[in-house]
């Protein structure tokens, strides 16, 4: 039917631009030259080269993240003072329309930036970027995403976004700003202003690149957290399809570094040089509470509430993603749209802050000093939760005192909230949802506290609200982005106190399990309505009866291992053979190896021809790192009618051993030799050793979609 036709039309224009990162070492002749002529002291120096990475990428990271802030910080100042300063004259003057409009301009103006950077300089940028990173890290190449214009927009939009008072975190983009940094540091060069250094050139391919931005990752949550140990957990929860011992020390370190270079400068900037106590974007502040034994079953209560509400959050979420990604589709459209949730944020926050009727003297919050309509010597509690920096926000619904925060003020906040997140997470402006997250949570966690110490009002127990705040923020947080392990620690070090770990763990898979009966986490939904071929970490279920030559594709462009140029330019120029790898065949037809697109390429621009003496004088290992990773296209090269009929030797190119798999083996031994190994292609054999198909995760993804429409 149309539709049908329409999806597969789509995933066709999705895989053209979409390619996979090769993770397998390619063992040929020019890998072993290189290697038996490494000693021992070069080989050394390699592995420390590999921790001088980490190291810089933790101190680059810590000190981007140190720069978002400040700017945020002193950005939210100037826009909290102008405001102030103009309904303190408009109260008098009765023109309070003047600050309403002023607050709208300055909020308007700020997320213009950053949606004109992201629209026409690096879409790519736009989110929180974690569900960019899972794909890379998982094996597929998505455009731009490591690219230093990607990091600059980045920066520049989620300070912009936050400062501009969208229902976004900064938190988020601080994983993916980590990963373009480890990406670019432990290239040695940068293409982009055309400099190439004479460092790390031995990590210039895919394998290495993965496993430095797993680190870069891992720093992003620690700056953002204060969590160095919640980083690495969450790389290898979230990220990571390969891990080794070796990889965990190195991430270790770098997250260290990444929360203590953010701890060093902002201790300065607070007047207090050496005090670490700014480990992260994010400071919960210290919980010096504990909890009964009893309470329990209301945080699993509440567990369930999390889940429940994080699975509507997804939901309302998919929806409006799937209009955006249907009628959104022009730039203008796109940049309309957020100067317009900035302008309706803005005018919601500033008629609730107007119409709250609570007013507190100042001192109950520690944390803020805005008048806002309230008397003197008085502050607004609606304008403490609206117009302060998220994370302050956050912090006050975890320690303000009991009665500070009336419940009828938060509910009043946390409704329009829930829905301006849901609507502004997956606008086309850099944005974390971890804040927002975090702050709705926190506001019916509570509640909930509220609530508890009503019904047992003399109970010393239920006279304490932060417990029930930290508990409600995890449940949401939870139910929303479906992470468990890492998220628990990553709050037990960002609160201070393991007393809440049992509770936290508790609370973190119950929300997750009640969310996963309804949906697929925030990041997994916006993948896969991206229709990005990702490898989940299991098989399809009930798929051992599903043979390779069920799902291969056919059928397989082969090369001899001497062939003609003219048959090499013929199968490049192709646009139907536009395959990463291609077997090669002896002149039995019986496989002896896989040559890459990108070397066959290298191999004509330099002219590696058997009659110009290329077999005696053949290029070396560091001419293929040079070229990595973009490579130029077969339209570049100049091969004249004569070079035409000149032959090139594959075999001290071609990889002689890849992985390969025989017709009648099951997906499920396909899919974990993908999934393990990070396989870019697997060449299917006979019994007679020929080659008779290829598999790509691509082909894995299609038939999986098959599968699932047909059962639709």
């Amino acid at each position: 039917n149309v539709c049908h036709v329409k999806t597969i039309l789509y995933v066709i224009f999705i895989f053209s631009y979409l390619q996979a990162l090769d993770y397998d070492t390619i063992e040929n002749e020019l890998h072993g030259e290189e290697e038996r002529k490494m000693s021992s002291s070069d080989w050394k120096w390699i592995q420390f080269q590999r921790w001088i990475i980490c190291m810089l990428i933790g101190i680059m990271t810590g000190i981007v993240a140190v720069v978002i802030n400040i700017c945020i910080l002193e950005l939210t100042a100037v826009k909290m003072h102008v405001v102030e300063q103009a309904i303190i004259h408009c109260v008098k003057n009765r023109c309070l329309y003047v600050p309403l409009l002023l607050w709208i301009a300055i909020n308007v103006v700020l997320v213009t930036v950053a949606s004109l950077l992201t629209v026409f300089v690096a879409p790519v940028a736009a989110g929180s970027g974690i569900p960019q990173i899972k794909c890379f890290l998982n094996g597929v190449k998505v455009p731009n995403v490591v690219r230093f214009k990607t990091l600059v927009t980045k920066v520049i939009g989620v300070i912009a976004s936050v400062s501009g008072g969208l229902a976004v975190g900064k938190e988020g983009p601080m994983i993916h700003s980590g990963s373009v940094l480890a990406a670019g540091i432990s290239q040695g060069r940068s293409i982009s202003f055309n400099l190439n250094t004479r460092f790390f050139k031995h990590f210039r391919n895919d394998r290495e690149k993965r496993d430095f931005v797993c680190a870069g990752a891992a720093a992003g949550v620690s700056a953002a957290f204060g969590a160095p140990v919640g980083g690495v957990l969450f790389s290898l929860e979230e990220a990571a399809s390969f891990w080794n011992q070796a990889l965990t020390w190195r991430i270790f370190l770098c997250s260290i570094l990444s929360s203590y270079t953010l701890n060093f400068f902002m201790s300065i900037y607070h007047h207090h040089p050496g005090d670490l106590a700014y480990p992260g974007l994010i400071n919960f502040g210290k919980f010096s509470g504990s909890y009964e034994g009893f309470e329990l079953p209301i945080f699993l209560l509440m567990a369930v509430f999390g889940g429940l509400s994080g699975a509507a959050f997804n939901a309302i979420n998919h929806k409006i993603t799937v209009f955006r990604l249907k009628y959104l589709k022009a730039k203008y459209f796109k940049v309309l749209e957020v100067v317009f949730v900035a302008a309706v944020s803005a005018t919601i926050a500033f008629v609730l802050i107007y119409w709250n009727p609570e007013c507190k003297p100042l001192g109950q919050d520690p944390y803020v000093r805005l008048q806002f309509f309230c008397n003197d010597g008085e502050y607004n509690t609606m304008a403490v939760l609206f117009f302060t920096p998220p994370e302050e926000s956050v912090k006050s619904l975890f320690h303000d005192p009991l009665g500070a925060l009336q419940p009828l003020t938060i509910v009043i906040f946390v409704l329009p909230y829930f829905f301006l997140a849901c609507w502004t997470y997956g606008l086309q402006v850099p944005s974390g949802l971890f804040i927002p997250s975090l702050l709705i949570g926190a506001a019916w966690g509570r509640l909930v506290g509220n609530c508890v110490n009503f019904i047992w009002p003399d109970d010393i127990w239920a006279q304490d609200l932060s417990k029930y705040a930290l508990i409600g923020a995890a449940a949401q947080l939870g139910g929303t982005v479906r992470m468990t392990i890492s998220l628990t620690v990553i709050l037990i070090e960002a609160t201070g106190n393991i007393t809440y770990s049992l509770p936290l763990m508790a609370v973190l898979l119950l929300a997750k399990w009640v969310g996963d009966y309804f949906n697929h986490g925030i990041y997994d939904m916006h993948i896969h309505l991206n229709k990005v071929p990702i490898l989940p970490w299991e098989p399809p279920a009930l798929s051992t009866n599903i043979q390779a030559r069920e799902v291969m594709g056919t059928p397989v462009v082969t090369l001899r291992t001497v062939p003609l140029v003219s048959d090499i330019c013929s199968v490049l120029s192709d646009p139907r053979n536009c395959h990463s790898g291609y077997p090669i065949t002896d002149s039995e037809g019986k496989f002896r190896g896989v040559i890459l697109r990108t070397q066959l390429l290298i191999l004509l621009k330099h002219k590696e021809f058997v009659e110009r003496g290329g077999s005696s004088e053949r290029i070396k290992l560091s001419v293929f790192r040079d070229s990595y990773p973009r490579y130029f296209p077969l339209s570049v090269i100049n091969v004249s009618e004569g070079e035409q009929q000149c032959h090139v030797d594959l075999r001290p190119f071609l990889n002689p051993s890849p992985y390969t798999i025989q017709e009648n083996a099951s997906l499920p031994r396909i899919f974990r030799l993908f999934r393990a190994l990070g396989l870019r292609h697997l060449v299917v054999l006979n019994d007679e050793y020929k080659v008779v198909g290829m598999i790509s995760r691509k082909d894995i993804w299609k038939w999986e979609h098959k599968e699932k429409q047909h059962d639709d």
